[in-house]
């Protein structure tokens, strides 16, 4: 695909001089969900490579979409920081990394600022901003404001001063007027420049659907709307200025290669991946710390391969079934090779879509849909959100992958929940926190497969990939 917004595509893999210590890098915030951040972020993105900069993109928080939105503009893997999911060292590794790279990495934050588990903010934006001593740029929706801009500005100064808040963008500006008060008054009041003021731009340029944005690969025009975002940054920014305040970010430690972008290992297994249009939720770091345990991937289209490759493991991960089920039952050749791939023995890790895939049947508005039929389950796809947040849970079953009484911390966000089944078949994930299966249960097993909607990233469960690969050599380590 053409790529507007760059000559050649940056290798992840080339480095950059430069010391990890000093990356330019800055984080844009909001005062809440649907403020501008994905806009502001992707048109800076994108307006960042048309002057030749090689941009490392991060989403703050375990969101996939966005984090794959902001790599298509980045020509880069978008990448996730989150305090929850990640230990702390391992995220500061992955973005000190950035500076082999990237010449500026840009993190999108996400909700509000200071919006955390709890009402001290924890994991939120803010404290993401301070533990990878990153400086803040502020989005507001100017819709309908004027001095009162500069009153936020100031109760988010106030609320948390040693946030080092340096520089506002005005959102959906109406008038020429308009911006010239708030600008006025957000430098008069707070001493904060305003580097950047967007009007409201015509159409719906980023469309969602039930858990955000629709993915990037099935917008119709998504080069189309990152070029339009590129331009509207480079003529309503300042990008020296915010250039300047993304230099001013705080020397982080030297990355540690392991955490950061494991190598790749010899080739000990080959394991495949669902991933199309209608799975499409992976972290990449997920991806290269299989390889770097020795996995050799096979990509998998459930939508139109008909055959299953040779594979010893396969890791099925989440995206949008519910949306393509009648696709994905036509594909009758698939679901039966898998089901006699799985009924033999193969490795099996799913997460929510995989779950959902490999079920005896997925019902949606009235219509019930045939899938792979390797859990003895049907679930339903429901008009309200059955589990949304983060997850603690501890291994307290038998299983393939994971040691007996090993904590998780991942997430969730689905819109379906079980029909009917799953009495005959163990659970091997006790839930602290999150809703998982319900019962406070998650991981269903049935043979060498394990089902839950819970979302793993591989910098905070580093024993996954290990014992996935394991599992697909054969248990030879």
């Amino acid at each position: 695909m053409d790529d507007p917004l760059g000559s050649a595509e940056h290798s992840a893999s080339v480095p950059r001089p430069g010391s990890a210590r000093g990356a330019r890098r800055l984080v844009i915030a909001g005062l809440a969900g649907d403020a501008g951040k994905s806009l502001v972020a992707l048109g800076l993105i994108g307006a960042l490579r048309r002057r030749g900069l090689r941009v490392a993109p991060f989403k703050k928080g375990p969101d996939f979409i966005d984090a794959a939105w902001l790599g298509a503009a980045a020509g880069l893997p978008g990448r996730n920081l989150d305090t929850f999911m990640m230990r702390a060292e391992r995220l500061v590794s992955s973005a000190a990394a950035a500076a082999n790279y990237a010449d500026v990495a840009v993190v999108e934050g996400n909700r509000g600022l200071f919006d955390g588990l709890d009402a001290r903010g924890s994991h939120s934006t803010a404290a993401l901003a301070r533990l990878i001593r990153a400086p803040v740029l502020l989005v507001i929706d100017a819709t309908k404001v004027t001095r009162t801009a500069a009153a936020l500005v100031l109760g988010c100064r106030a609320l948390e001063p040693d946030l080092a808040l340096r520089g506002v963008i005005l959102n959906r500006v109406g008038t020429a007027r308009q911006e010239a008060v708030i600008r006025e008054a957000i430098h008069v009041e707070c001493g904060v420049p305003v580097l950047g003021a967007i009007p409201r731009l015509e159409g719906q340029l980023l469309p969602g659907r039930h858990l955000g944005l629709v993915t990037a690969p099935e917008h119709p025009d998504l080069q189309g709307v990152l070029l339009r975002l590129a331009e509207a940054v480079a003529r309503y920014f300042d990008l020296d200025a915010v250039l300047a305040l993304a230099a001013e970010a705080g020397d982080l430690p030297a990355a540690e290669p392991a955490a950061a972008r494991p190598e790749r290992a010899p080739i000990r297994a080959r394991i495949g991946v669902l991933r199309d249009r209608a799975f499409s939720f992976y972290y990449p770091e997920n991806l290269e710390a299989l390889q770097a345990e020795g996995a050799e991937l096979a990509f998998i289209s459930p939508l139109a391969d008909a055959e299953l490759p040779a594979i010893d493991g396969l890791y099925a991960g989440g995206g949008f079934p519910e949306v393509h089920a009648a696709e994905l039952a036509a594909n009758g050749p698939l679901r039966l090779a898998l089901l006699a791939a799985i009924a033999a023995g193969l490795p099996v890790w799913a997460e929510c879509g995989g779950l959902m895939y490999l079920s005896e049947a997925l019902h949606e508005k009235e219509r019930c849909h045939a899938m792979v039929g390797a859990l003895p389950i049907a679930v339903e796809q429901t008009k309200r959100p059955q589990g949304h947040g983060y997850v603690r849970a501890v291994v307290d079953g038998a299983n393939p992958f994971l040691p007996e009484g090993t904590e998780l911390c991942g997430h969730e966000f689905h819109y379906s929940r079980l029909r009917s089944g799953g009495g005959s078949a163990p659970t091997v994930l006790r839930l602290e926190r999150g809703v998982g299966l319900g019962g406070g249960r998650d991981g269903l097993r049935v043979g060498s497969v394990v089902a839950a909607y819970t979302h793993l990233h591989a910098l905070g469960a580093p024993e996954w990939a290990a014992g996935l690969v394991s599992a697909a050599a054969g248990g030879t380590s």
